[in-house]
């Protein structure tokens, strides 16, 4: 099973990258959440490292391995949330991930079908039933980053320790992503989980 693959952007398509790795180009499908940042994402010899969701795509007399490519763990992960709904294939998720992941959570979190069936593919039942299967679940993806960053320590904990590892992922840098780890933590007065205590953060994050 390939998870990640790591090399040069040789040509971009619709929904899809070309990588060259090793004298060999593989095709990855591609939300556009992504492709829009894929470049951002490349070192300066152009090499980018892509998470991977590997199937097979079975047909009628034919099996075919499918490359999903992400920018991090996260996004793979709301992918496969996304994609548990159902009636929602691999294909027709990385067509209807069309804005960031950020923008969508945060419209499942909110109950906006109106949003939700804007999405390519997406109409007004399929968003009623991302609603009802994820709403509750996806919370931690809608945290935006921001500019406010205050270097103190968070909280020693098991559960801040595996919130701040989450804040890193989504980008936020270690200072930023501590401050609002600390002060999620003073507000819940010490949150039982790591879901609660994002849920917390990100409560902030969509007021201000």
């Amino acid at each position: 099973m390939i998870v990640r693959i790591k090399g040069v952007i040789a040509e971009k398509k619709d929904n899809a990258v070309v990588l060259a790795v090793g004298g060999i180009f593989y095709e990855i499908l591609v939300p556009s959440s992504v492709a829009q940042r894929i470049d951002s994402a490349c070192d300066n010899e152009g090499v980018v490292v892509l998470v991977i969701h590997h199937y097979l795509q079975i047909g009628p007399s034919t099996a075919a391995p499918v490359m999903i490519g992400f920018l991090n763990e996260l996004e793979k992960e709301f992918f496969l949330q996304f994609i548990s709904v159902s009636g929602i294939g691999p294909k027709a998720a990385v067509k209807a991930l069309n804005c960031s992941i950020a923008d969508i959570s945060a419209a499942i979190d909110a109950s906006d079908s109106a949003f939700l069936k804007g999405l390519p593919g997406i109409g007004q039942q399929k968003a009623k039933d991302i609603i009802a299967k994820l709403q509750g679940k996806v919370s931690r993806f809608g945290l935006i980053p921001d500019t406010r960053i205050k270097i103190t320590a968070a909280p020693a904990s098991s559960v801040c320790e595996e919130a701040l590892a989450v804040l890193q992922q989504l980008q936020y840098k270690k200072p930023e992503a501590e401050d609002m780890v600390r002060k999620a933590w003073d507000r819940t007065g010490g949150a039982a989980t790591v879901e609660e205590l994002l849920n917390a953060i990100y409560s902030v994050s969509r007021k201000s």
